[in-house]
């Protein structure tokens, strides 16, 4: 249309955002001393942009639809998160209601943080592993600052976006080995590319897709563009002779994908040795399982794998049949849906038949009204996003992991998402209410 694209990068006052849609890639250029949340008219509350927001610590109110029409510039907002409302040109009255808000939610979060680096454990004694979801080599000194037990999702594809060409080996192995040496000898999980969906690349010959969300992304890409998966493999493969490296398959839907996957992984460990690289060949291998189909054969995948991941925010757009970003059936988007328990019940069980490690990398582990549920079922290792990490783990602390045990024989006997929340909030609504927002 001959418009000029706006450069997030150069706003230079104190704003609010409020945009049509921002991409992952435009969010991951806000500077937090200029943008001090945003809005948008499209997207959802489990959308990569969201999560982004949630990892940099900024308020974000995503599919609000009119937010470009109703909202002017040089308006005075307020923007809560929590709740997801945001409040054009509002009283003074109001503006003193949520300045007192923000205050409470402050002081709750430094008393947790204060704490972080204790162990982990419910009131019973059950350990809990927390670790961290990141994207950027730069937000290891905040793990470090919040004691994570490690970093259980590393998201690849921040390094693929914002650019014109794919990423060169070395580029890769330096920022891999930043984040591994640095940890050691804490784990890292890095994540393969996990590219298309909501995070598009401008290169690459990458045709536009009807229903990206059901296209070509994770393992089928890389799997696709066995050049580009290579590149990568061998970067994580050098890293990992610098600390403790787990590798992680993206959107597996099948046996044959993890196959071939380590096919991939071996070949690239082959062509090292012929290079005479340093690398480390003995890493393990998991499976993210964000698909129902890999949810149903767990057990068949268990024995090719080391580890599983579940991620849930895809998990439950894909059972529920939800695109995650339409706000037109956002409130569908229900994480307490007595299907996504029965499938998370069922890939801890198979992980403890089979010696399996189980990981929840998805948002729901940085949730702490979850918290009874996830214990009840028998998850002891969580990652999420590291601002969450001293809330989760104040929570936890609170709990006895033997009340939330038979707290879940009640839960598996309820019906819709809103009799399970019920529930929780009948159990368990006691422990939620120093905490402001939950």
């Amino acid at each position: 249309m001959g418009n000029t694209s706006v450069n997030i990068g150069k706003i230079d006052k104190r704003v609010i955002l409020v945009a049509h849609d921002l991409s992952p890639a435009d969010t991951s250029q806000i500077k937090l001393d200029r943008i001090k949340g945003f809005v948008t008219n499209r997207g959802g509350r489990t959308s990569h942009t969201a999560i982004i927001a949630k990892t940099i610590e900024i308020p974000a109110v995503l599919g609000v639809e009119n937010a470009t029409r109703v909202i002017k510039n040089d308006d005075i907002v307020i923007l809560d998160g929590e709740s997801g409302i945001v409040i054009v040109n509002p009283s003074d009255e109001t503006i003193l209601k949520y300045q007192k808000r923000q205050q409470e939610y402050s002081a709750y979060k430094e008393d947790a943080a204060k704490a972080s680096h204790l162990p982990t454990e419910t009131v019973d004694g059950v350990p809990v592993r927390i670790m961290a979801n990141i994207e950027l080599p730069e937000e290891i000194e905040q793990i470090k600052k919040y004691g994570a037990d490690g970093i259980g999702l590393f998201r690849t594809e921040f390094m693929y976006l914002s650019r014109d060409d794919f990423p060169a080996e070395e580029e890769l192995f330096a920022q891999y080995r930043r984040v591994v040496e640095t940890m050691a000898p804490k784990p890292v999980t890095i994540r393969t590319l996990d590219i298309n969906g909501d995070k598009v690349i401008s290169y690459g010959d990458t045709e536009e897709e009807a229903n990206p969300a059901l296209g070509l992304r994770g393992i089928r890409f890389c799997l696709k563009r066995p050049a580009v998966f290579q590149t990568q493999l061998r970067a994580i493969l050098r890293a990992a002779a610098f600390g403790n490296v787990k590798i992680m398959f993206p959107m597996v839907s099948s046996y044959e994908e993890v196959v071939q996957a380590k096919e991939a992984l071996l070949a690239a460990e082959d062509s090292l040795k012929k290079d005479g690289l340093d690398h480390n060949s003995g890493i393990e291998i998991g499976a993210m399982l964000e698909v129902p189909s890999a949810v149903i054969i767990a057990e068949m995948l268990a024995d090719i794998v080391d580890f599983f991941s579940i991620g849930t925010n895809d998990l439950i757009q894909y059972s529920l049949a939800i695109d995650r970003d339409n706000r037109q059936v956002s409130h569908l988007f229900q994480t307490l849906h007595p299907a996504v328990i029965r499938m998370i019940k069922h890939v801890i069980e198979v992980g403890k038949a089979k010696g399996v490690e189980v990981v929840m990398c998805g948002e729901m582990a940085g949730s702490p009204a979850y918290m009874p549920v996830l214990l009840g079922l028998g998850l002891e290792r969580l990652s999420m996003n590291t601002p969450a990490i001293p809330i989760i783990k104040n929570v936890i602390r609170l709990l006895k992991a033997d009340d939330a045990r038979h707290f879940m024989d009640d839960v598996l006997k309820q019906p819709t998402a809103e009799d399970v929340n019920d529930l929780l909030q009948k159990r368990f609504g006691d422990v939620f209410l120093p905490m402001p927002g939950i």
